[in-house]
């Protein structure tokens, strides 16, 4: 079993203020000794998914993403819903790694931070069954944080918040060695 862990947080919202983006935040505040979890800042950096871009001619913000993805041991997507979509930043994320193993087979779970947005935790289901990524379902988290306005500190303090969210990680570290 690996000593060290890495986790790779992608939050589809490119607000600075977003919830999900607290949650992942929160995230890294409570995961375990001999776990980095790092939240990918550079989603709004990634031009439009062109196929036509050969690998060794994709420009470096996309280079940058997958060097990241693959580093990571697993991935937790923390998405808000957008008129009953994902975010066309995320979608666009996701859209680079078409064609690419990036994602075979790596363990992937979903923080979702308003249990509203069903949509796009099913559509997230969908693509990330559709690219082979390793769905952990029992590693996901539905906090109720909208209309909240929790910083990461806020939802760490919060005993049962806190708890899911370690419940989940603990959850989503178990499959990185199987």
């Amino acid at each position: 079993m690996k000593s060290d862990r890495n986790i790779l947080g992608l939050c589809g919202s490119l607000r600075r203020t977003s919830s999900n983006k607290s949650l992942l935040e929160a995230a890294r505040l409570l995961a375990p000794d001999g776990v980095t979890l790092t939240l990918y800042e550079h989603l709004g950096d990634l031009p439009a998914f062109n196929p036509d871009i050969a690998d060794d001619a994709q420009p470096q913000s996309v280079t940058d993403f997958r060097a990241a993805l693959a580093r990571a041991d697993a991935v937790i997507i923390s998405s808000p819903e957008y008129v009953h979509s994902l975010p066309g930043s995320l979608k666009n994320a996701l859209d680079w790694l078409v064609g690419t193993s990036d994602l075979v087979d790596k363990p992937v779970t979903l923080f979702n931070a308003s249990p509203r947005a069903t949509y796009a935790v099913a559509a997230l289901n969908e693509i990330l069954t559709v690219m082979s990524g390793r769905l952990v379902s029992g590693a996901s988290v539905t906090l109720q944080l909208s209309g909240r306005e929790l910083d990461a500190a806020g939802i760490v303090a919060d005993e049962a918040f806190s708890a899911e969210i370690r419940r989940g990680l603990n959850e989503l570290l178990k499959t990185i060695d199987t």
